[in-house]
């Protein structure tokens, strides 16, 4: 089963979306739920749509584990779903807190979102004081119009040691504790750090002094510590997974967190990073994932291609000019449909000997994948299939830096022959398979008709009669 015959591949999508506005891209996320929840967008079915494969609902090539996967190694922006991915299940775990707990975090609301950017981008500082901030924090609870000049939660910042270096969250630890508990029916994560938290407190006071806030915020906020975590390494200039985020952004961000460790508090940083996903990232993910082999394989293929159809040209010429039936003029028909389909698939990134078996090459990373971390994708994610808890516990490694990954330089030593002739493996998601097939059918279509024209033309030319 093929899908229609006029389908054509997602599209190249550039990163375009800074000079949108926070409307217009939360009017694109719409229009791309929208228009996947009624079947085909955009040259993607709703089976590799982005919900689908963010709630595991796909199977690999196509999986939350190797969306991640092409953005850490092909577009470099692996912070975008990482973050994402933590929002979630930081919503989740916030919303299973107790009321009590939670009433200490209002939610930040729209209009106090806009107040914060128009303020952050005309340079003003903030307009509530810290006595306000408490009471309108404490209302409804047992300190509601307390005395707050003297902030009693306030924990003193940890003194830094001689081998701390302020202000450089590269020299940051490049683990932190992680712990996880597991039920019959639920697994929450949860980020501890314990053992680094006067690092990360450190660094993202310093991060809140530069967005001009006057005071420091409450600790006693559910998740405080995590949301300092996070300031570091998403949100503060010199991150290491640092957001691509505008000064504005930025400065909003920071003081909506000053005020609340709410999920609401990063709306607007959300949409933007939601819309870079779904709206760029998503479209050139399928895009990539639809090839089937290496560069290096398609270069082959394509040489393949034209060397039949070169093939066909110089039969047909031979023949022509030759005192042979016009009957035998029609036998380059076949290079010509070998040749032009093999060379349309490969133009579109496919191999049609690894179509005809169904299978792709492995990635570089994926050919000298541990065996133990292999294991452990099969356990977290159901033979590939990411949960959220997995892509969680991502975030307790910092930096996205692959470059001194062992696999580089292993990969850049395999030679030519290797790499055309690399290890295959079977596709596994269905739809992806039917999208193979659509495009291998367009092509011999294609080879039939050019073949078809070409044959044509050297049959109406006269016998040259040279032999």
């Amino acid at each position: 089963m093929v899908y229609s015959l006029v389908y054509r591949r997602p599209s190249h999508v550039s990163s375009s979306g800074e000079s949108l506005s926070g409307e217009e891209k939360q009017k694109s996320i719409s229009e791309s739920f929208n228009s996947h929840s009624s079947g085909m967008s955009h040259g993607i079915p709703e089976a590799l749509s982005f919900d689908k494969i963010i709630s595991g609902g796909t199977c690999p090539p196509c999986t939350t584990r190797d969306f991640l996967n092409y953005l850490k190694y092909i577009e470099h922006a692996a912070e975008n779903l990482q973050f994402f991915l933590w929002h979630r299940d930081y919503t989740r775990r916030f919303n299973k807190l107790a009321e009590r707990e939670r009433q200490l975090s209002p939610e930040w609301t729209a209009a106090q979102a806009e107040e914060e950017a128009a303020n952050a981008a005309a340079g003003k500082p903030q307009a509530k004081s810290l006595k306000s901030l408490a009471n309108e924090m404490f209302k409804g609870s047992d300190f509601a119009g307390g005395q707050v000049e003297k902030n009693p939660f306030f924990t003193p910042p940890h003194t830094p040691s001689e081998e701390e270096k302020p202000g450089d969250p590269a020299a940051l630890p490049s683990r932190t504790a992680s712990t996880y508990d597991t039920t019959a029916d639920d697994k929450s994560f949860t980020i501890s750090t314990t053992s680094q938290k006067p690092s990360y407190t450190k660094y993202a006071e310093g991060a809140f002094d530069e967005a001009g806030l006057k005071w420091q915020p409450f600790t006693v906020q559910p998740f405080r510590d995590e949301i300092a975590r996070i300031i570091t390494i998403y949100i503060a200039d010199g991150g290491s997974r640092q957001l691509n985020l505008s000064a504005r952004e930025r400065a909003a961000l920071l003081h909506a967190l000053a005020h609340t460790t709410h999920p609401t508090a990063f709306r607007a940083v959300l949409g933007t990073v939601e819309w870079s996903l779904r709206c760029q990232a998503h479209p050139n993910f399928i895009r990539w994932t639809i090839c089937n082999g290496n560069r290096s394989r398609v270069i082959f293929a394509r040489g393949l291609g034209v060397a039949g159809i070169l093939g066909g040209l110089v039969a047909s010429i031979l023949i022509t000019l030759s005192s042979a039936g016009r009957g035998w003029r029609v036998l380059p028909l076949a290079g010509y449909v070998i040749g032009i389909a093999t060379l349309i698939a490969a133009w579109k990134g496919m191999c049609v000997v690894l179509h005809g078996m169904h299978h792709r090459h492995l990635r570089p990373w994926e050919l000298f994948a541990d065996p133990e971390e292999d294991e452990m994708a099969a356990f977290d994610g159901s033979e590939g299939k990411g949960s959220m808890e997995s892509w969680a516990a991502a975030s307790a490694v910092p930096s996205n830096s692959y470059e001194d990954e062992p696999w580089v330089a292993r990969y850049e030593r395999r030679n030519l022959i290797r790499k055309v002739f690399d290890r295959e493996i079977w596709i596994q998601e269905p739809a992806l398979r039917q999208i193979q097939d659509t495009i291998f059918v367009q092509a011999v279509l294609g080879a039939l008709v050019g073949g078809g024209i070409l044959t044509g033309i050297f049959c109406a030319v006269p016998h040259g009669n040279l032999y």
